[in-house]
C-alpha cells in the first residue's frame, strides 16, 4: 500500500483520462493520493477532485512562481479552502529564485553596474520579498489552523529555512522532490520537517538523492511522483503519473537494501501521520 503524496492531477494533462489515472494507480498499490495546488485556481480544482474521489486529498497554496499573480487577499480565501475536511495541509508553498526576473550583465568591476544592471537587482529584491510575504502568509494559516505544509524550495535553502525556523514546534514541513545531500536532509530533521522523494531518486547521476535515499531514517520520508513531471526510469521522457510511486518505492528500498513492503509501510506510515489521513 503506498501514497503518491504530491501530485498535479488537476493539471490539463490530466483532464482526458483521469479516471484510467486512478484506475492504473490503484492496481499499482497506490491507494491514496494527495493533489497539490500551485494558485487559488489550483488549488480549487484539486479540491474539487479530492470532493468527487475518495482516494484523493487536497492540499491548497501558492507556489511560488505564482505569488505575483495572487491578490493582495489571496489568505481569505485560502482560508476558507483550508477549512474543507478533505484538504490534508497547506501548499505547495515556499521560495524559488530559479527563475528570478534577470541575472546581472557581466560588468567591468564589482560595484559598477550599469542603469539596467540596478533595474534588475530591484526586480529580483521586489519578487524575493513577494515569495516571502506569501510564504510567510501561508506558514502562518497553517499554524493558525493546525496544519503542515508542503514546500517548494530551489536555489533558495538558507532563505527558506530562516524563514521556517521560527515555526519550529508549532507545524511541520515536508520538502518535496528532495534531491540535496544527507547534509542538507540533517538541518531539516533536526526541527521535525521530513523529505519527499520523487523520480528523481531513479535517475543515474542524482548521486545526493541516492545517498539521502539509503540514509534518512525510516520515520523521516515520503515517496511522491510530482505528476505529471519527473516520471521514473523507466518511464523517462513520458507522462508521470501516480502509479509510478511503485517504481520509486523499489529504488529507494534497493538504495536502502530493504523491501519494497519495508519502505512503503514507513512511506505510508510517515504519510498518515503528516497528512492526518485515516487508514
Amino acid at each position: 500500500m503506498l501514497i503518491d503524496t504530491h501530485s498535479h492531477l488537476d493539471f490539463p494533462d490530466f483532464a482526458s483520462d483521469l479516471d484510467g489515472v486512478l484506475a492504473r494507480a490503484e492496481d499499482a498499490g497506490v491507494t491514496r493520493i494527495i493533489t497539490i495546488g500551485t494558485s487559488l485556481e489550483s488549488s480549487r480544482r484539486a479540491l474539487v477532485i479530492a470532493e468527487t474521489h475518495p482516494q484523493v486529498f487536497a492540499v491548497v497554496g501558492v507556489h511560488p512562481n505564482s505569488a505575483s499573480e495572487a491578490p493582495a487577499d489571496f489568505i481569505t480565501e485560502l482560508r476558507e479552502l483550508a477549512r474543507h475536511p478533505k484538504v490534508a495541509a497547506i501548499g505547495e508553498t515556499g521560495l524559488d529564485y530559479h527563475r528570478l526576473p534577470g541575472a546581472l550583465a557581466a560588468g567591468e568591476e564589482p560595484g559598477r553596474e550599469t542603469a539596467e544592471d540596478a533595474e534588475i537587482i530591484l526586480a529580483n529584491h521586489a519578487e524575493k520579498a513577494l515569495q516571502a510575504s506569501v510564504f510567510e502568509q501561508q506558514l502562518e494559516l497553517a499554524a493558525e489552523l493546525g496544519l503542515n505544509v508542503v514546500i517548494h524550495e530551489r536555489d533558495a535553502w538558507d532563505d527558506t529555512l530562516a524563514l521556517l525556523k521560527p515555526y519550529a514546534g508549532r507545524l511541520r514541513a515536508v520538502f518535496h522532490c528532495f534531491g540535496k545531500s544527507p547534509q542538507h536532509a540533517r538541518q531539516l530533521l533536526d526541527d521535525g520537517h521530513l523529505v519527499s522523494f520523487t523520480g528523481i531518486v531513479t535517475f543515474k547521476n542524482a548521486q545526493e538523492a541516492h545517498a539521502t535515499a539509503a540514509w534518512i531514517p525510516a520515520h523521516c520520508f515520503m515517496v511522491e511522483t510530482d505528476c505529471p513531471f519527473l516520471a521514473p526510469v523507466p518511464f523517462r521522457g513520458k507522462r508521470c503519473e501516480p502509479a509510478h510511486t511503485r517504481q520509486i518505492a523499489e529504488r529507494i528500498a534497493l538504495l536502502r537494501g530493504e523491501t519494497l513492503e519495508s519502505v512503503a509501510a514507513s512511506a505510508t506510515a510517515n504519510a498518515e501521520a503528516f497528512f492526518r489521513l485515516s487508514r
